[in-house]
């Protein structure tokens, strides 16, 4: 019976112990306490969970990113499917779970709740009340996923009434997405039910939001981070702290995972039992997941670490499987993929004439201003640069065009400015754009940004760069959002695409992953989706395409 020894955390009791784990048939079947010097001076502990996740942000199939994540001591996610959804509706969820269900790794589906995410935008599908309630009957579908509709649960929606009442006749959580959400509105949301939120700003509001029994994700994904300003909170409540990801670029996979957010909140002096039962406990019970929190009976899903301090991971195990060693994943994916790529793709090339925005000869221009880190964009109105009676980049002042086309089927193209994105030439494009996906561009002149969304429809779906002499793209095959290829080889490719974004000018630390929230229209203040300029906080155009 294989035995592994070391200290071992008893979370629960806030204890380390020098003992012994044996474990058989996936599960653990006896903790022994041995005497100091009779066990090795590794760290036993629960595996990792990211409490929200949306797998499709990482580019990577869901086995692709089992395979990066177990590397950093991770076992399992709570991942929230609804980017595909958006693109493939409901067998985009069933892609989702059948590709995960490949590997050794445990994938915990929401069912979404929110396709398409707002009536202001073009998706590629709807999943209405009735599917929902269907969705959330199947034993592998766990919770309702972040009801970002929030306005809806505050007027009383029928529809989003009627899907949170079948999360509640499944007796599965209900997860929140309330950015900035405050006073009797927070608690009227938290009343109806929602359980969880990632989108807080500030302490201040996601302490009003514990006060009300709602449990808050710190976040740190590629572009929206709130560790620094949320951390502090796990000291006084470490029941209702979780981490999370959110939104996960593969180059930032590669680097780490949850147990970054473990090494830098031990650095704050946050104790480490509070730390474990953020990063391993709370997901667990609260979504009442399979995973294993190192108790007898429970499943064989541990890490084996260096120290508390950096949280450097020796060996990941998954129902007993050993499947990460040192740095290098242990997974290996099956001859034969059961899953092949789905996609939804009815988009034409494009000229630089469709991206022409005429200037009605008003003396200031709204402008979204991308904030570094965040998802929200502030307004501004600045001067247009006008020429030839249309209004273009003014690079001068850091003001691009920034576009939005429908890739489900033709339509004129929704053009605004945004500011901070710092390109100085060329263009970037991404067929990754919350939530509905269509693509996305920005760029310093027409002929750059068509070039670059040209890029994106040849290969149906992808990122993609230009400048004055190359052009590159990476391909997203699977629903405009995956691939399917090695997750490193992704992460690579990435990586050099990112950096030739950043040589443009951006100095954003992601660009693309900025630009992909720049459609995201559930977040304030002001978004562009294929149907217009938008007003976030009156959910309202300013115009339309």
């Amino acid at each position: 019976m294989p035995i592994i020894t070391g200290q071992i955390a008893d979370i629960f009791n806030r204890r380390f112990f020098p003992g012994s784990i044996q474990y058989q048939d996936g599960r653990i079947v006896s903790i022994t306490p041995l005497p100091a010097d009779k066990v090795s001076n590794q760290f036993i502990l629960p595996g990792f969970t990211d409490a929200h996740v949306h797998i499709e942000s990482s580019m990577l199939v869901p086995a692709e990113f089992a395979r990066l994540a177990v590397v950093h001591g991770t076992v399992s996610t709570i991942s929230d499917p609804h980017e595909i959804a958006n693109v493939c509706g409901l067998p985009g969820v069933v892609f989702m779970i059948n590709n995960g269900s490949a590997v050794p790794f445990k994938f915990n589906f929401g069912a979404p709740s929110c396709v398409p995410a707002t009536s202001f935008e073009t998706a590629g599908a709807a999943i209405d009340a009735a599917d929902t309630a269907a969705l959330l009957q199947r034993d592998d579908i766990l919770y309702l996923s972040e009801m970002m509709n929030f306005p809806g649960v505050l007027s009383n929606d029928e529809e989003v009434m009627q899907k949170l009442a079948a999360a509640k006749a499944a007796g599965k959580p209900i997860d929140g997405h309330a950015p900035g959400l405050r006073g009797e509105d927070a608690r009227q949301y938290i009343a109806a039910g929602i359980s969880t939120d990632h989108e807080c700003f500030t302490a201040a509001e996601a302490l009003e939001k514990l006060q009300h029994g709602m449990k808050i994700l710190i976040r740190e994904g590629s572009a929206a981070k709130n560790f620094d300003a949320l951390i502090d909170l796990l000291h006084d409540h470490p029941e209702m702290i979780m981490f999370c990801s959110d939104d996960k670029h593969p180059d930032s996979l590669v680097a780490g995972h949850i147990n970054q957010l473990c090494a830098r909140a031990v650095a704050r002096n946050i104790d480490v039992f509070n730390v474990l039962r953020a990063a391993c406990v709370n997901p667990v019970l609260h979504y009442k997941t399979n995973t294993g929190l190192l108790r007898k009976g429970d499943a064989a899903d541990f890490i084996a670490v260096k120290d508390l301090q950096q949280f450097d991971i020796l060996e990941t195990y998954i129902n007993g499987q050993l499947v990460a060693r040192n740095g290098q994943s242990l997974i290996s994916l099956p001859a034969t993929d059961k899953t092949p790529p789905i996609n939804q793709f009815n988009c034409a090339k494009k000229l630089p004439a469709d991206l022409a925005f005429r200037w009605n000869g008003e003396q200031e221009l709204v402008v979204m201003e991308a904030l570094e880190g965040q998802l929200i964009t502030n307004k501004l109105t600045v001067p247009p640069l006008v020429k030839d009676g249309h209004v273009i980049s003014d690079i001068s002042n850091d003001v691009l065009k920034l576009v939005v086309v429908n890739r489900y089927h033709p339509a004129p193209v929704a053009i605004g400015f945004i500011k901070n994105m710092g390109l100085r030439q060329g263009a970037i494009a991404s067929s990754v754009a919350h939530d509905s996906h269509n693509i996305v561009a920005t760029g310093a002149d027409d002929e750059s940004i068509c070039a670059a969304v040209n890029l994106v429809i040849e290969q149906q779906g992808g990122i993609s760069c230009v400048s004055k002499n190359s052009k590159s793209v990476l391909a997203l095959p699977v629903a405009g959002l995956m691939s399917p290829e090695n997750g490193y080889d992704v992460a690579a490719a990435y990586t050099a695409i990112d950096a030739m974004a950043k040589a443009l000018g951006s100095t954003l630390q992601a660009p693309f992953m900025t630009l992909s929230f720049m459609a995201l229209l559930v977040i304030p203040h002001v978004k562009l989706s294929d149907k217009g300029l938008f007003n976030g906080d009156r959910f309202q155009f300013y115009y339309t395409a």
